[in-house]
C-alpha cells in the first residue's frame, strides 16, 4: 500500500486513482496521520457484500467490536527462571 500526503494526493489524484484501479489500495494521510484509503469500487463492493448465509460483512464485523471496553487480564504468578552468570 502506498502512502500519500494529502497535498500530494490532490496534486496527483489521477495517479492515486489509477493505482487503486490496478488493485493496489492507496492510503492518504493528513498531518502525518492515516485519513482515508482509496480502493477500486469492485473491491469496495466485495468487502461490503453480504453473504447468502447472513454472515456479517467485513464492515459490520469491524463495527461490532465493543467500544471503550477495558481489557483487564489476570497475570499468572510465574517465578523468573534461574540465571547463571
Amino acid at each position: 500500500m502506498t502512502d500519500w500526503a494529502l497535498q500530494d494526493a490532490k496534486n496527483r489524484f489521477s495517479a492515486v486513482v489509477n493505482a487503486a484501479l490496478a488493485g493496489e489500495p492507496q492510503r492518504v494521510t493528513r498531518r502525518g496521520q492515516p485519513a482515508v484509503v482509496v480502493i477500486a469500487v469492485e473491491e469496495y463492493e466485495r468487502l461490503c457484500k453480504r453473504e447468502p448465509d447472513n454472515t456479517p460483512t467485513f464492515v459490520e464485523h469491524l463495527l461490532a467490536i465493543p467500544k471503550g471496553y477495558d481489557f483487564d487480564f489476570e497475570r499468572w504468578p510465574l517465578a523468573p527462571r534461574p540465571l547463571d552468570l
